[in-house]
């Protein structure tokens, strides 16, 4: 299973593909200078359960952290994603 993570800015959303297939994404927009909303995270449900979701998450906010932003987690599997990876810890903005 080969997944590709691409931030689809004419969308405001990473995009990962499976295979060369869409599986899902991340939205996001920007709530204040340096700052992105992550609101929703979505994967296709052919592809739950496989890793594709957290994929998603740790390629996005990698992303992010090479861009010097700061996040705001208001999706609930962002959030978890953050509370089982405290690496990520940094990125939360804390305005």
């Amino acid at each position: 299973m080969e997944l590709t993570v691409e931030d689809a800015r004419e969308r405001s959303r990473f995009e990962v593909s499976v295979d060369g297939n869409l599986a899902g994404f991340s939205a996001y927009h920007l709530i204040d200078d340096g700052v992105l909303a992550l609101p929703h995270v979505e994967v296709d449900p052919a592809y739950e359960g496989r890793g594709v979701g957290s994929a998603l998450v740790r390629e996005s906010l990698d992303t992010i952290r090479a861009r010097e932003l700061r996040i705001v987690p208001i999706c609930p599997f962002v959030q978890a994603f953050l509370e089982r990876h405290p690496e990520y810890a940094d990125l939360v903005h804390q305005g």
